[in-house]
Formats: structure tokens, C-alpha cells, sequence
């Protein structure tokens, strides 16, 4: 089983999301959030089960699509490191 582990950046990425909805809607902030952290439970068995990021030739990075959101992770050995939650208009970062 791997280890889950979100990354400063993806956690700030995460944060900055959810204050934005929450200026219209805090119950739907709250609710996309939820959504993005239930998308990683199965990456502990599953580490490989998104999809390869097209833009970065490394299988070892992927991402899983939740909603309108990029949910990008790298694989490191039995650690699965969440690197950043993006809407999918936006350009990628490096992971």
C-alpha cells in the first residue's frame, strides 16, 4: 500500500479554491473539497489508477480529473505525493 502525502503547494492550491467558491457559496466549496480528497482514498492500493499527464513525458506523473479540476500527483517509490489541484483552463505547473 502506498502513502498518501499532499504537498504544501497542493494544499495551498487547495485552500485558495475553496476560499473562491466560497465567496458565492460555502456549501459548495465545502462539497468540492470533499470531492477532491474522497478522488486520492483510492490511490492508496490503486497509485497508478489516473491517467498519464499528457504535458509531462514522466509516467511516473498523473493526474485524476474530479469535476473540473486536475488532481496531479507523482509517484516516489511506495509514496503517492499530491503536487497541486488546478482548474483544468488552467496552464500546468511542473510537478
Amino acid at each position: 500500500m502506498a502513502k498518501v502525502v499532499w504537498s504544501p503547494a497542493a494544499l495551498a492550491d487547495m485552500e485558495a479554491i475553496a476560499e473562491y467558491i466560497a465567496r458565492d457559496s460555502a456549501d459548495r466549496a465545502s462539497l468540492l473539497v470533499a470531492r477532491i480528497i474522497n478522488a486520492t482514498r483510492n490511490l492508496y492500493a490503486f497509485p497508478r489508477m489516473g491517467h498519464s499527464i499528457a504535458e509531462i513525458p514522466d509516467p511516473d506523473c498523473r493526474e485524476i480529473i474530479v469535476g473540473n479540476y486536475r488532481l496531479m500527483y507523482r509517484l516516489l517509490g511506495d509514496e503517492v505525493r499530491i503536487t497541486g489541484v488546478a482548474h483544468g483552463a488552467r496552464r500546468r505547473r511542473s510537478v
